[in-house]
């Protein structure tokens, strides 16, 4: 029996590290992880960035598992190629689930604002954009933040705060935490909740995670 490969898309400026902590069945499953790349521009469209993301996707009808802005791209991709399943975790469907933080943050583009300098210094930037309340786990996750450059961060950050999705995708698994403070739980719709995941929960709450994921791909 073949097995079945998955696509891995890490979280805004994060590498392929962020995966290390789930278990999943090398016996029924390959593994291949995707990476951030430069955008063109910052007037790249998030379309067309996927588009150039799917050059590295060498199978038909894969598994996408993407996690915050990782899952957002996979959303992208999955429009672009036909897939078994896509899997996103700590992110969400549509651009109505952001809180009305990011809504603002939208509209008033003060995230223009920010130097060059502090968008490239991710950590206290991280700091500014998600509240103190996840500081001690952006400690945890910083050194799995290997993706830099002030043209990919702000091109990634305006691209968060400006998707337009308007509906859910079909054949779409939404893995969220209800103590996720950058996408709260009171605006995700129908989601598997993991409980007391934060944020973060893809290195805290790696094997509930590999348990969802597997259920979902053999049930």
């Amino acid at each position: 029996m073949a097995k079945i490969p998955i696509y891995f898309m890490p979280g805004l400026a994060a590498g392929p590290e962020i995966f290390e902590h789930l278990k999943l069945s090398s016996e029924i499953y390959e593994f291949y992880y995707l990476e951030w790349i430069e955008p063109i521009d910052l007037d790249e469209s998030i379309f067309n960035y996927a588009l150039r993301i799917t050059k590295d996707i060498q199978h038909i009808n894969p598994v996408l598992v993407g996690v915050s802005f990782g899952g957002i791209l996979v959303q992208e991709v999955s429009k672009l190629i036909a897939t078994r399943k896509v899997i996103i975790i700590s992110s969400v469907k549509t651009h109505h689930e952001l809180s009305k933080r990011f809504k603002v943050l939208s509209i008033s583009k003060l995230y223009k604002a920010f130097p060059a300098k502090f968008v490239n210094n991710f950590e206290d930037y991280a700091k500014f954009f998600i509240g103190k309340s996840l500081q001690k786990r952006a400690v945890i996750y910083q050194k799995y933040l290997s993706v830099r450059g002030t043209k990919y961060l702000k091109w990634s950050i305006h691209n968060v705060l400006n998707w337009q999705q308007e509906s859910n995708l079909k054949n779409i698994v939404h893995i969220h935490g209800t103590k996720d403070n950058l996408f709260p739980i009171k605006h995700i719709k129908d989601s598997i909740k993991v409980e007391g995941g934060t944020h973060v929960m893809i290195l805290t709450k790696a094997k509930e995670i590999s348990i969802i994921i597997h259920q979902s791909l053999t049930c």
